[in-house]
């Protein structure tokens, strides 16, 4: 067992690591059930391998689980979802001092953090992170948001959970390419700061693929610890320390505008993508060494995540690509920051990119 704590001022919260943990979650939970009920949110996938466990953990104790069942996938992030899920709360009776958990992944996480920042004016909340994605990223930090015809994850809000509990054995029945997915975010560490996780990355990603136990423990420590230390820097994104975690997403976010927020091209595959992306625009800027973006792009190859528009599937304009980059909601006075590096483990925030010139590498990258 693992416990790390976000420290923020007032909003410090406990992550809990252990293998097992959703069989015990009525121990580490019942303390949120102040009114002997607590709200469950999940999907259609998550309820079919993960409910009855959850369920089991709180047989016979007195607490009674009042359950939504959302559709599964990115278009859950939505106006109408969000409608329907505040009605659904409101009609069942929920009081602030009421606390809602999400039983998912990354699209249940913001959707149920997003209903309990609004409802009744603020409830709490609990995340139960069934991705690999959502564990070592989107459970972590309180960034909550659904999607809009503009745009990714632009209506939304800063909104902290209680506790996150982390239970790395759910990942068994988790789909490899979900699996795959995630692990673009485990990278995205070493990427940032710390190039030595990044080399363990390269030696031990085939294991964290193959669910080896002691791997996949470790990355997800790693990246959890890595997160919530930003996040204690940096709340909500003021500083500029917290943008670093957007690293492949400005690219990544065009990417998966493009191919309509689906199937297609899940969130950690356009991530990956983005970060090779990233790496490749830093060579052109002069500020990293060919080598590096050739080594990301080999690793992100080598474990069968895109590494550039081709694998990502997409075949749109760098013009197109980069209309899709003036929604992102880090447009500032009519520019937008970009993540770059001068190498692995030294992303920085450009604020002078020329968008004509990212229009015109993506045209070279095709």
């Amino acid at each position: 067992m693992t416990q790390i704590t976000v420290e923020l001022d007032e909003h410090s919260y406990p992550i809990l690591v252990e293998p097992g943990a959703l069989e015990q979650a009525m121990t580490h939970l019942q303390q949120f059930a102040s009114n002997r009920r607590l709200f469950i949110l999940t999907d259609e996938n998550v309820e079919a391998h993960l409910l009855p466990k959850l369920q089991q953990a709180f047989a016979g104790c007195g607490i009674d689980l009042i359950v939504k069942i959302l559709p599964a996938g990115e278009s859950s992030k939505s106006w109408s979802q969000l409608e329907l899920v505040t009605d659904w709360l409101l009609a069942q009776g929920i009081e602030r001092s009421d606390t809602l958990v999400a039983l998912g992944g990354g699209v249940v996480g913001d959707l149920t953090g997003f209903a309990a920042a609004i409802v009744k004016r603020g409830c709490g909340f609990v995340q139960i992170p069934t991705s690999l994605l959502a564990q070592v990223d989107s459970s972590v930090g309180g960034k909550t948001a659904i999607n809009s015809s503009a745009g990714k994850n632009l209506i939304g809000s800063f909104n902290q959970p209680r506790f996150v509990l982390i239970d790395p054995l759910v990942l068994n029945s988790l789909p490899d390419r979900e699996l795959r997915a995630g692990y673009a975010e485990v990278i995205k560490y070493g990427l940032i700061s710390d190039a030595s996780f990044f080399a363990w990355c390269e030696a031990n990603g085939s294991k964290v693929l193959n669910r080896d136990p002691e791997a996949l423990s470790k990355a997800i420590i790693h990246s959890v610890r890595a997160k919530a230390l930003i996040v204690g820097e940096d709340e909500k994104e003021l500083s500029g320390r917290r943008a670093l975690l957007n690293l492949g997403h400005t690219f990544g976010h065009a990417l998966e505008a493009e191919t309509g927020f689906s199937n297609k091209l899940v969130h950690g595959e356009a991530v990956a993508a983005g970060m090779a992306l990233a790496f490749g625009y830093s060579v052109r800027r002069g500020h990293c060494d060919a080598t590096d973006a050739e080594r990301v792009r080999s690793h992100l190859q080598s474990v069968n995540l895109p590494h550039d528009l081709a694998t990502a599937s997409v075949q749109a304009s760098g013009q197109r690509l980069v209309d899709h980059m003036m929604h992102d909601k880090k447009m500032s006075g009519g520019t937008l920051p970009f993540l770059l590096a001068n190498g692995i483990g030294q992303s920085f925030l450009a604020q002078d990119v020329d968008l004509e010139d990212v229009a015109a590498f993506l045209d070279e990258s095709t």
